[in-house]
């Protein structure tokens, strides 16, 4: 048994500038002291049914405050455990879920909840001498095989929809290495990202950044064939699609650094491209083009002929339940479909909406859209128990918390989302991920 002895939150700036929450969480365990730290992220794409980001909504940080929540932590969440014993930290985690009796934590905040809950778990892990994954493992993963198998990395090497502003209308294209060792994906996965920022400088794209590392050129008709030869003619009509030239640059990346075996992903983010036309009839407008349901499932089943896709996440905007049906029934036995916005982490709209429409084959985790780590791990568990693999996942707007990399690795997740090899809050996780592997040797 532990004893809590003090929780401290305090502001500190996310990777887009904007306040989020760093928490403090300090336990007794018979006279040894331990210390747990965590903060948490947030995202620019944020699904509908996400659990509430508590925001102040004032003057400062233009509305983006988190006031109130770190109060919620140094008031109402302190008051309630401080001078008591927990035998671990899942106990915590159901102590402080009923203090909310919302059904999406809008009375305390996501974000205040989550960042004592990755806290308390740091601190138990410190409590008993063990590695953050290990105690993640034994805690709530105990029932599956024991291996050291690390998740394959998904990297986003090109931005566009919401964490971009360069006309792109996909959100994340990905590569994922595919070589032998944690240590050679990483290598790779830097490598060709190095590449690909030369190639793009050398047809006079732009090389800015977007929110997660990767680089947002603006693949626009306009400069597509600026890019190409002076005789369009010979310019092959696919070259033209921004969505194919996007592709066409990693592919070629990757075999620039001798990684042919490379495969890719999309985050599509449908939720954000999904319009009403002039006759109030919903479409999907990607790329410039309007598409209908059955377009859009068609041509990302021509995307995958076409390139070495093996993922697609949010194909179809979360509420499409119809599309979501006709691109598993086109895809879902050839690649991993993986609902993002469609489950947001959260196991009873899982339940409801995948189990019960039997659509998509994979879950993406992200621990602040549910925020508790205990109901992060059930989650896992639950798609585990159904057959979906898992991609555990960082946000858009993150901090240099690695916490998600060992979660990735306790899991065994099959895949993680860290961003690009760049930007210190995106390589914490890369780095934390080498840091696992020296730790099992």
């Amino acid at each position: 048994m532990a004893l809590i002895t003090n929780i401290n939150a305090r502001w500190i700036l996310d990777s887009r500038g904007l306040p989020t929450i760093q928490c403090e969480l300090t336990l007794d365990n018979q006279g040894k002291k331990s210390t747990g730290t965590a903060s948490v992220p947030s995202g620019a794409s944020t699904g509908s049914y996400e659990a509430l980001e508590l925001r102040d909504n004032s003057s400062n940080f233009h509305g983006k405050g988190v006031d109130r929540a770190i109060n919620n932590i140094n008031t109402n969440i302190l008051n309630h455990v401080i001078n008591r014993e927990f035998s671990s930290a899942d106990e915590i985690d159901k102590t402080i879920l009923q203090l909310d009796k919302s059904t999406n934590k809008s009375e305390l905040g996501a974000n205040s909840v989550l960042a004592v809950s990755m806290a308390a778990h740091r601190a138990f892990a410190e409590s008993v001498g063990v590695e953050l994954w290990q105690y993640l493992r034994r805690l709530y993963f105990s029932q599956l095989p024991a291996t050291n198998q690390f998740p394959r990395l998904m990297c986003n090497l090109l931005n566009g929809g919401a964490h971009a502003s360069n006309g792109l209308s996909i959100q994340e294209f990905m590569i994922i290495p595919n070589t032998e060792t944690i240590e050679s994906d990483i290598q790779s996965a830097s490598e060709i990202y190095h590449n690909l920022k030369i190639a793009l400088k050398n047809d006079n794209y732009s090389t800015s950044l977007g929110d997660e590392g990767g680089f947002a050129p603006k693949f626009n008709l306009e400069n597509i064939i600026k890019s190409q030869s002076e005789d369009t003619e010979e310019t092959n009509i696919i070259e033209l699609n921004p969505t194919k030239v996007a592709l066409k640059y990693l592919i070629e990346a990757c075999e620039k650094s001798n990684y042919p075996k490379c495969q890719l992903a999309m985050d599509c983010a449908a939720n954000e491209f999904l319009e009403k036309n002039e006759e109030n009839k919903e479409i999907y407008k990607i790329d410039g083009t309007e598409m209908s349901r059955s377009e859009l499932a068609q041509f990302y089943n021509q995307l995958s002929e076409e390139f070495p896709i093996i993922s697609i996440e949010d194909g179809f905007a979360e509420d499409d339940i119809l599309g979501w049906e006709i691109l598993t029934e086109i895809l879902g036995k050839k690649i991993n479909l993986i609902g993002d916005d469609l489950f947001v982490t959260n196991p009873n709209r899982f339940k409801k909406i995948g189990l019960h429409n039997n659509i998509a084959n994979g879950v993406l985790i992200k621990l602040n859209q549910i925020g508790s780590v205990l109901e992060t791990c059930q989650m896992i568990n639950l798609a585990k128990e159904n057959n979906y693999i898992t991609a555990v996942s960082h946000r858009s707007g993150e901090t240099t918390d690695s916490f998600i990399s060992d979660l990735a690795f306790a899991a065994q997740s099959e895949f993680i989302k860290l961003g690009a090899p760049a930007r210190g809050e995106r390589v914490a996780k890369y780095n934390r991920l080498l840091e696992i592997k020296d730790n099992i040797q």
